[in-house]
């Protein structure tokens, strides 16, 4: 969008979550530059609650389900979330699920707490935003059905549930989760948990039976939360939990399903809660890491930028033994995920996650960081917003072989959670068993969902459940349901992909691989990655590799493909902050219409806040 030149002034916001908000607020810090730019904002959302985000609105979760951010890992908004729970009132409060005070910016706090909140902030916004005469139209119950990226006058079209048509200079799409929303054919068997009510029994009801879950994430978690709540009662004594299942309910039991076995890591203290592109290298350093083929290999990066900070985070956690490790030359990064997966991998998990309580507690209350995950989730984050740069098979490497174990390592349950677990394992309530898992089938009529599952130990196993929960993360996007058919019939999008540095490369992977995703353009070999192509500027591509200055796509489940490890709400403030940013640069003339990394990298080391 080259806003001087065209002089657009209505800008159409999809979602207004946590990434709207974000975008909101970093519009806001630059409304001097443009508001002489734009006129009017339309923000659309699916939902009724205008600004809350689908993990954190009362439509979607339950008052038991706890978010795992605390009010100083959360990016500035105009209040902080621990002032704000301070202004509120104890009923407000009590009714969110906080019983304890006072209020602390390290605690972390329900889910809904967080929705309220960001609903707060994002009001907040939108009445500075209409203090500098900038016209704002909300939309609320409305889902935004298609774009259609051209109309007579040159306008982008969005097109809303109520088949209405707005006419829009810029479209920003930022939506948040997605997660399926169909019931498999069992009654019994969901594909999602959310809205979570729909897994809930009935007022007085309850379910007196084995429960499995499909996964070990948080999402799991807060099912394993809702349905403990309703199944009994927890009792502290001594600082921990004891969990009393409720009489009528005497064979409720949960089953987690984890293809690795794990659970997952303890929240940890950080030096630092917020993330930094380039804390342990530099924009030149990432430039001069490309080789002659445009490609920033994967190992070098560990080599050259990884190694020497994990290094040094692994001895100021008196970890010297695996820091003297990776002094060695052929020490690579599948080692080191390898060597520090063995430290948490545990015959039983519950009894390890018991072990490790110990050292998270000492962390999160006497403040001592963890500072090998906090580096480590530096180092990603870093190699995220150039993740552009990777052959395909380093981006198949990541995928598959890292980020479950970071995201295992990052995404950390906070204590609090950790507790009502050990409690539910304490009592003889939840069981974990490892191995991967097949659906075989799942009956309406005996409400039975029958499973395979290959152990661990090489063992099959066939179980069945008259209730089955699927957790295992949000339903990522690819190109053919991406939500606005219009931009898919004329090819306005296309499916991200990566190139090959090899032929060799190529046969490597390709047998892992789906057949489809690995394809031949032009001699040169790619792998479609997932989801829809952008460029650095978060402009969408479309089939000729043209990038679209009209229509930025900065949802995550949509962009996995470009940027793999973008997760959470600093990944939502740096995002719509480079997006704004490449806006301005645009306006002064400086940005190309279709930037590369290297421009972008330009935005990402003069931003302090990137």
């Amino acid at each position: 969008m080259d806003l001087q030149r065209t002089n657009e002034k209505r800008l159409g916001i999809i979602g207004s979550g946590p990434m709207a908000i974000y975008l909101l607020k970093h519009l806001y810090d630059c409304i001097d530059t443009l508001k002489k730019e734009i006129g009017s904002i339309f923000i659309f959302e699916s939902s009724e609650n205008m600004g809350m985000g689908t993990p954190y609105t009362p439509e979607t979760t339950d008052v038991y389900n706890l978010s795992n951010i605390s009010s100083e890992e959360i990016p500035e908004l105009i209040e902080t979330l621990g002032n704000w729970l301070r202004n509120q009132d104890r009923s407000i409060l009590e009714s969110l699920n906080i019983t304890e005070f006072p209020i602390k910016d390290s605690e972390v706090y329900s889910r809904l707490a967080l929705g309220q909140y960001f609903q707060s902030q994002y009001n907040s916004l939108v009445k500075k935003l209409q203090a500098e005469s900038i016209t704002i139209k909300e939309f609320p119950r409305n889902r935004v059905v298609d774009i259609l990226p051209k109309s007579v006058d040159g306008k982008i079209v969005v097109v809303d549930q109520n088949d209405s048509k707005h006419p829009l200079d810029k479209v920003v799409i930022a939506t948040g989760h997605e997660w399926k929303s169909k019931q498999k054919s069992g009654l019994g068997h969901f594909s999602s948990p959310w809205p979570i009510h729909k897994i809930l029994p009935e007022q007085g009801d309850s379910y007196n039976f084995t429960i499995g879950i499909l996964g070990a994430s948080l999402s799991a978690f807060d099912v394993v939360t809702s349905l403990a709540h309703r199944h009994g009662k927890f009792v502290e004594r001594d600082d921990r939990l004891i969990f009393k299942v409720n009489p009528n309910s005497s064979d409720f039991k949960i089953v987690l399903h984890s293809a690795e076995g794990w659970l997952p890591h303890l929240q940890y203290e950080q030096r630092k809660s917020l993330r930094e592109i380039y804390r342990h290298t530099s924009r030149n350093q990432m430039l001069s890491l490309i080789d002659n083929s445009g490609f920033l290999r994967i190992e070098k990066y560990f080599k050259v930028v990884c190694k020497p900070a994990l290094e040094i985070a692994l001895v100021k956690d008196n970890l010297e033994e695996i820091s003297a490790k990776m002094k060695n030359s052929d020490f690579r990064f599948i080692d080191f995920v390898e060597t520090m997966t063995e430290r948490h991998e545990y015959s039983n998990s519950f009894e390890g996650m018991k072990k490790e309580m110990v050292a998270a507690k000492d962390s999160v209350e006497n403040n001592n960081p963890i500072h090998w995950k906090e580096t480590l989730d530096d180092l990603m984050y870093s190699l995220n917003f150039h993740a552009e740069l990777l052959s395909a098979e380093d981006f198949y490497f990541f995928k598959k072989k890292v980020m479950s174990f970071l995201m295992n390592v990052i995404a950390a349950m906070p204590l609090s959670s950790a507790k009502i677990l050990l409690a539910l394992y304490d009592s003889g309530c939840i069981d974990l068993i490892g191995g991967k898992v097949s659906i075989l089938s799942s009956d309406s009529k005996t409400e039975i969902t029958k499973i395979e599952v290959n152990s661990l130990d090489g063992e099959v196993k066939y179980m069945e459940y008259k209730m089955f929960i699927e957790c295992g993360g949000e339903e990522k996007i690819e190109l053919s349901n991406f939500p606005f058919p219009s931009l898919i019939s004329s090819e306005s999008v296309r499916e991200s992909r990566v190139k090959f540095s090899s032929k060799k490369a190529r046969e490597a992977v390709e047998k892992y691989v789906p057949k489809e995703k690995v394809f031949l353009k032009n001699g040169t070999s790619f792998m479609y990655t997932g989801g829809i192509d952008i460029d650095a500027a978060y402009q969408i591509v479309d089939g000729n590799g043209n990038s679209n200055n009209r229509i930025n796509d900065i949802a995550f489940t949509h962009t996995l493909g470009v940027r793999p490890y973008s997760y959470g709400l600093q990944a939502c403030s740096a995002t719509s902050e480079i997006l704004v940013n490449f806006w301005l640069s645009q306006i002064s003339g400086v940005a190309l219409d279709s930037p590369e990394i290297q421009g972008i990298t330009e935005i990402y080391e003069e931003n302090d806040n990137l």
